[in-house]
């Protein structure tokens, strides 16, 4: 239903096709996601809801349960955790319905798998759920992977060689995030921009139309806001085109967000600041990415707006600073040698790296971390939502 959540769906829809190789997958999702969900290879076709629209309501979801119902499916897999996927998942007809159900229309389900993304990564816990239910045996896992829909590539081409020279390394951030307590503070995105602008590099500044008023507020705090290298692509550009411009790009520094995982997909390292979400759940599906976990006892709350007031609001991003940033995307950028993400191997290994806090200094935890669960304290008012 999200772009984040389809980005995850990538690796189990290559390990269907694998343990099915013939038979006809058809993946529902999204109607917004449309341009790059049809381009995924491991499926046959596509059905759309348009949930902002036309399909919002009882009645929609009532319409779009009777469609589903006339292609007598033999299995229904439900991969999302809310009421709509539940309901149509429930109301499919189909022979076998397994995954992930809400009360009530579990009744439905053959098989209901538990939620696990607070100890695993999204990924596992769509691989344990399928395992469980009898779906699936052995495993096809290549990552996160899109293809870009016709003429998507040729476009991002053509606005790379506007703004960019040959040569010319950039940079990319990605401001906004659906929540706001996955949002780190706009002025710490401005001193990062800044430093790498006075370097010398080039900084894209991505995002869709939900962001513009965001990277807005935080380009007013940057000195260098009138910088040349300085590229504002957010809310311009389809995320075909965004994935293009991506994957041309030597960092991408960003909230936990659907754009961070695009970037995957793209093969560009990722540098993220984990908030509210847990890393164990969501992190960078790369072992050359790094996560930065918020050294603050409530994280991860969850929660999508801060309950908390004064100086205590929105610690866990205030207390991850721009020269603790700044530290590892510059590891970063001299582990891969400054080249496009076209040019860097594709991953092997997708456990990301964890930088925390032990004993007041921050540190890169070995591998492993990332499935270190962490049990979050919330105050009485976070508790209360």
């Amino acid at each position: 239903m999200h772009l984040g959540d389809l980005m995850l769906m990538t690796p189990v829809l290559r390990t269907i096709r694998h343990n099915y190789p013939a038979a006809h997958i058809t993946l529902l999702a999204d109607l917004k996601l449309a341009d790059i969900v049809q381009e995924n290879r491991h499926i046959n076709d596509c059905l759309f809801i348009d949930k902002k629209g036309r399909d919002d309501s009882f009645l929609g979801i009532l319409r779009f349960a009777r469609r589903l119902r006339k292609n007598k499916y033999d299995l229904v897999i439900n991969l999302h955790r809310n009421e709509r996927a539940s309901a149509l998942a429930a109301l499919s007809g189909g022979k076998r319905i397994v995954g992930y159900a809400k009360p009530g229309f579990s009744l439905m389900f053959d098989h209901v798998s538990p939620d696990q993304n607070l100890i695993m990564h999204e990924i596992h816990s769509h691989y344990a759920a399928l395992r469980a239910a009898g779906i699936i045996g052995e495993l096809d896992d290549a990552g996160l992977q899109m293809w870009l829909p016709p003429g998507a590539e040729e476009a991002a081409g053509r606005l790379w060689e506007r703004h960019f020279s040959p040569g010319d390394k950039v940079i990319a951030l990605n401001i906004g995030a659906s929540w706001m307590t996955k949002r780190w503070i706009a002025d710490y995105f401005a001193v990062v921009a800044d430093t790498y602008l006075v370097r010398g590099y080039h900084v894209a500044v991505m995002g869709g139309p939900m962001d513009v008023e965001i990277v807005d507020a935080c380009r007013v705090q940057m000195r260098e806001r009138e910088n040349p290298r300085l590229h504002i692509f957010t809310g311009k550009v389809s995320l075909g085109v965004l994935a293009g411009l991506l994957r041309r790009c030597i960092l991408f520094i960003t909230t936990d967000s659907g754009p961070m995982h695009v970037g995957v997909a793209m093969n560009v390292p990722v540098l993220c600041m984990f908030g509210a979400s847990p890393i164990p759940g969501f992190y960078p599906y790369d072992a050359k990415s790094i996560s930065v976990r918020a050294p603050v006892p409530c994280h991860p709350c969850r929660i999508h707006e801060c309950p908390l007031s004064r100086e205590e609001h929105m610690q866990c991003m205030k207390q991850m600073p721009p020269d603790l940033i700044l530290k590892y995307a510059d590891q970063m950028l001299a582990e891969n040698g400054e080249k496009p993400a076209y040019e860097l191997p594709r991953p092997s290994d997708f456990e990301t790296r964890v930088v925390e806090q032990v004993d007041g200094s921050f540190i890169l935890s070995p591998k492993g971390a990332a499935g270190r669960v962490v049990r979050p304290v919330l105050p009485k008012t976070a508790r209360k939502q």
